[in-house]
């Protein structure tokens, strides 16, 4: 359900000249009362019961799946001029991701949504009892700028398996995908059950004011904040993927594919990815050859200019570009550190000799910044990643299955991962989210379908025959006994 209202005031669009020359619609601003209209109605859906039927979903689901393969190439367009994406990573890092999800749900739908039986305890028998899944009701998701998309329509299809109806608020930051959304969405969903509103920090304000089922925000540590507070007023339960200064611990710098997969990790989509690596911590001598292989691994994907290659992006808009730029003041850059106003873009830069207490350290830097610290030991590296709030993800370069181990048990991040940064949040079975300041909850696969659905103990117990005289009052000796050993 696109809502376009003409009386609305126009969001302020990106600073960026080149997005301005592409002439695109501004997101608008909803009328307040409208978006309690919408709201309120997707309350009177839930009271039907209509998006609770399993063919329902699976049908909605299937008809997401349409809209992705009918329109791959205006999403990736969209991508491309939000965010500068070249069209192999749109599809790979947003459109796949998102197909991997559906694909996933469709295949266990009917198996996450059977009651399992649960053992009754000999003194309650005889008797049954079960866990059903149960739609929570309308589900408010608010997506973030960077993957405007995947993190727009993987938490709709946890929402669309567990049997929710949803409004979803694209991010204003990403323009294009955002109405690209508000305009597709409602030509394959039924609109009764999904709504897109489009707008601003006063949109997602109001929104917030109104009372949901469950909240799922995908953003910033100070947004989250925002949406917990509003939240609580109406005991609304959330899901806060926020982000966090994730750490890769390296043991040996030497190895060419360490510095690849951190380089791809890193400085895909511009650096712009709530779970890269945020920063090194080189231990013993593994700095300087790092730097090396980092040189040429950066050279290999984007060639000798990387602001000039197709498959490197730029920064979403002006604010976040400064903010980028006056890290590079914070320690001796000694790859890249070039940037263009113009285009918003940022090489990819490796950076040494960095004070932690900077705010290069301080912040989580979101961008094509990859600060390299120094450390003495395994231990030592421990010790700075525990002084510092929980990252989202933690991972470790090594083939030591003892250090593995270790970093495991005294790291404590939304995800550990060895050898290969990101990749863990493509596998549909395993939950994604962070802890602590990186944010609470998680979903992907089942973890998603639990998430956004209450899993309901039901219990039954015959009344023909009362066997639980014995443990009614009064109370005599005879009971006791009989009740200490029933229990």
């Amino acid at each position: 359900m696109g809502i376009f209202p003409s009386n609305s005031e126009p969001v302020a669009p990106l600073e960026s000249a080149a997005l301005n020359e592409l002439e695109l619609p501004r997101v608008v601003a909803e009328d307040p009362a409208k978006i309690i209209e919408i709201v309120d109605a997707m309350h009177d859906v839930v009271a039907t019961r209509l998006a609770h039927p399993r063919r329902f979903r699976a049908s909605q689901l299937k008809a997401l799946e349409r809209m992705l393969d009918a329109h791959q190439q205006d999403f990736i367009d969209a991508l491309a001029d939000d965010l500068g994406k070249s069209a192999v990573e749109a599809k790979l890092t947003e459109i796949d991701m998102v197909r991997a999800e559906i694909d996933h749900a469709q295949l266990h739908l009917s198996e996450w949504m059977e009651s399992k039986a649960v053992k009754i305890p000999l003194a309650l028998h005889p008797a049954a009892a079960k866990i059903e899944p149960q739609p929570l009701g309308v589900v408010l998701v608010i997506g973030p700028w960077n993957y405007p998309l995947q993190l727009m329509l993987a938490p709709l299809v946890a929402a669309i398996a567990a049997g929710n109806v949803a409004v979803l608020k694209p991010s204003e930051l990403a323009p294009a995908t955002s109405i690209a959304l508000g305009k597709l969405l409602p030509q394959f969903l039924d609109q009764r059950a999904y709504a897109v509103i489009q707008g601003g920090a006063g949109t997602s304000k109001v929104l917030l004011e109104q009372h949901f089922d469950h909240i799922f925000y995908t953003g910033g540590e100070k947004v989250g904040r925002i949406v917990a507070r509003a939240a609580a007023e109406h005991l609304t339960p959330v899901t806060l993927e926020l982000g966090g200064k994730s750490p890769a611990v390296v043991m040996d710098g030497s190895h060419a594919a360490v510095a690849r997969r951190l380089a791809y990790g890193k400085f895909m989509n511009a650096g712009q990815t709530c779970v890269a690596p945020d920063y090194v911590l080189a231990v013993g001598n593994a700095a300087e050859p790092l730097e090396k292989q980092l040189a040429k691994a950066i050279t290999g994907f984007y060639g000798k200019s990387p602001m000039h290659s197709r498959d490197y992006g730029r920064i979403v808009n002006r604010a976040h570009f400064n903010r980028l730029v006056s890290y590079l003041e914070h320690g001796e850059v000694v790859i890249g550190g070039g940037y263009d106003e113009a285009t918003l873009k940022i090489e990819p830069t490796v950076m040494i000799n960095v004070d932690p207490d900077s705010p290069l350290m301080q912040e989580e830097i979101f961008g094509p910044i990859l600060p390299i610290l120094k450390v003495d030991s395994f231990d030592a590296a421990v010790r700075f990643i525990n002084s510092r709030p929980n990252p989202l993800a933690a991972y470790l370069f090594s083939e030591n299955p003892r250090l593995q181990s270790s970093f495991g048990d005294q790291v404590r991040a939304g995800a550990i991962v060895h050898n290969a940064p990101n990749l863990h949040v493509a596998v549909p079975g395993l939950p994604f989210g962070g802890v602590g300041a990186s944010g609470m909850g998680s979903y992907h696969g089942r973890h998603g379908f639990e998430r956004l659905s209450q899993m309901r103990p039901v219990m039954a117990k015959t009344a023909v025959v009362d066997t639980l005289k014995a443990i009614y009052p009064p109370y005599t000796w005879a009971k006791s006994k009989i009740i200490d050993k029933l229990l």
